[in-house]
This record gives C-alpha cells, structure tokens and sequence, in this order.
C-alpha cells in the first residue's frame, strides 16, 4: 500500500519563543522574518502563499507568523518574558497585517518594514531589498 507524501504546510509556524526562532535565524546567518497575520486577510495569504512559504521551504529565510488577535496563546518574548501574540504586536505598533518585520537575535528590527501589500506586482522586489538590508545589518553586529 503506497502512502501519501506530506502536503506542504499552508501556514506559516506560530512561535512559542520569538528569542529561541531568532537564534536559530542567526546561528544560520539570517535576520528573523516575522509576518503580523488576521484570519481570513486575504492580503496575508498572498504574503504568505506567495513569497513566505516558497521562500522558507527553499531554505532563504527563517519565517514565523504572529495572529494579532491571539490573546490566549503563550509566547515568549526575544528577552525571555512571557506575554501573548496580541500583546507583543501592541508593542511593536504592528496595527496593519500583514506587516512582515525583520529581527536580530536580540529583537532589534534590521529593515524597514513591510506594512501591507501597496503594490502586489513589486511586493517580491521589496520583500527582497529589506531581506538584503536585515542581512547587511546583521553581518555588522
């Protein structure tokens, strides 16, 4: 009887510790991507669909997605303190999902972020000029 082979994950992973995915990030010499994700946001499913999940599947980046509504799940922050998804959104002022941040190992944003998808057709060509920025930055430290 043959099996099925896995069906590649639609999602992109909910950390439970931001400090320990940005040192796995880091140890690989990549600045953490994290996504701000909403439920049904359509413009969340192109960042994801579109440009996240080939690129962490090819081994380019080291990408997570945080639900700004969760208020019950545990996460633990890049210093180690406990708090919620929604809660850590709130501090980085992350109002808009999608909004793709770029992280070091210490929770310092690397790039510019990306808030929203403005113009679809160029999305790739910006995701990758703040990839190769949050790289640059990283290097420096």
């Amino acid at each position: 009887m043959a099996t099925a082979s896995p069906q590649p994950a639609a999602e992109l992973p909910s950390p439970a510790s931001l400090r320990g995915v940005a040192q796995t990030a880091a140890a690989r010499g990549e600045p953490l991507v994290v996504m701000t994700s909403l439920a049904g946001c359509p413009y969340c499913d192109i960042v994801r669909k579109h440009y996240l999940l080939p690129m962490r599947r090819e081994g380019l980046v080291q990408a997570v997605q945080i639900d700004i509504l969760d208020r019950t799940s545990n996460l633990q922050g890049f210093r180690g303190e406990n708090t919620t998804p929604a809660e850590q959104v709130k501090r980085w002022d992350a109002r808009v999902a999608p909004t793709v941040l770029f992280f070091g190992p210490d929770g310092q944003e690397l790039a510019e972020r990306l808030v929203g998808v403005a113009v679809p057709d160029f999305y790739g060509e910006y995701l990758e000029a703040r990839l190769e920025t949050a790289r640059r930055q990283l290097t420096r430290r």
